[in-house]
């Protein structure tokens, strides 16, 4: 059954060959063989696929539909195929193929950097995508991604959710806003003077705000939302307003740290958490060096700068140390 022959690779790099130019001397001349081997390698895949590649009528030669579609097709296989090799070689030696990792926009923001740096060293291909905790969690499902440091745990079947860190929110508001505010009475007399900036609610981390603030009964009006930290910190620096935010997220707006007030309220007992997830089985130990890598940046260069902006905000994060029960999802 020709539907069940393998596709010969040299055949097929011979075919790619023919078809760039639509002339077998040419491609003989380029691959170094004989014009007799080129005509019988493209045999060779016609009778696989069962059907012709070029239309030999025409002079010059032309390809037929099927043709088009090995060409399209063919190129990414070949390519593949040739890097086959060279990827198993490097796996044996301890070098991971590809890694495609998804970072929290507030941890790729202050942490990405320093964890990419590491990661590099032991991959042959990185890719980095940063954005939203929803969105992270849709490409991990999809298999678009390897591994995703976000806000949320993720409910699919064979991925592990590490706990990594979690944060205390607190208050920020312009310099220029004289009251402290340290507890929820001070905070419903702040919503009344100034309006709130908030994270956009789709955002997991919009969610979890609006759920701190509704716990302790207030409910400021809806003016204006923003999609980044920085953004949000910014636009309390301006006066515009005041807002609800954690440590990673003030160290990623830090440009603008130096014109807002940090208010820390006690009775909030509101904190968001950021695990890593990882699928089990899949790239032996790099979930638990991934881990301890993250964890060694928050716990050294991320400590020093958030206390550099102020000496409270490193009292407001906590580490967690790598469970292997996190490996039941």
């Amino acid at each position: 059954m020709s539907e069940m022959r393998p596709i010969d690779m040299q055949a097929l790099r011979i075919f790619l060959a023919t078809a760039r130019d639509c002339n077998m001397s040419k491609a003989a001349e380029r691959l170094g063989i004989t014009q007799s081997a080129v005509s019988q390698s493209v045999r060779l895949l016609e009778d696989n696929f069962g059907t012709p590649l070029l239309n030999r009528s025409a002079r010059p030669l032309t390809l037929t539909a099927a043709g088009v579609a090995l060409v399209n097709r063919g190129a990414t296989l070949l390519d593949q195929a040739m890097n086959l090799r060279g990827a198993v070689i490097e796996a044996s030696k301890g070098i991971k193929p590809s890694l495609r990792v998804g970072l929290v926009d507030s941890f790729a923001a202050t942490c990405g950097t320093q964890l990419v740096q590491q990661l590099i060293r032991g991959t042959a291909q990185l890719s980095v995508r940063s954005g939203l905790t929803p969105n992270l969690a849709e490409a991990l499902a999809r298999r678009e991604l390897d591994l995703v440091i976000s806000t949320r745990s993720v409910d699919l079947d064979g991925m592990a959710n590490h706990l990594l860190l979690s944060e205390r929110f607190f208050v920020i508001a312009p310099k220029g806003y004289g009251p402290a505010c340290r507890s929820v009475p001070d905070l419903v007399e702040l919503a009344k003077q100034l309006p709130i900036v908030r994270f956009n609610v789709q955002s997991h981390l919009g969610e979890q705000v609006e759920r701190a603030l509704r716990r302790v009964g207030i409910n400021p009006a809806r003016r204006l939302e923003v999609e980044t930290a920085d953004t949000l910190t910014a636009m309390v620096a301006g006066g515009i307003g005041w807002a609800i935010t954690t440590p990673l997220c003030f160290l990623q707006g830090a440009r603008s740290a130096a014109a807002v007030r940090q208010h820390f309220v006690p009775e909030l007992h509101a904190e968001r958490s950021i695990f890593l997830h990882v699928r089990q089985g899949e790239y032996g130990e790099l979930g638990r060096e991934t881990f301890d890598l993250a964890s060694s940046i928050l716990d050294g260069p991320i400590r020093k700068e958030l206390k550099a902006l102020h000496p409270s905000l490193p009292g407001l994060m906590q580490l967690h140390a790598w469970t292997e029960s996190a490996e039941k999802v």
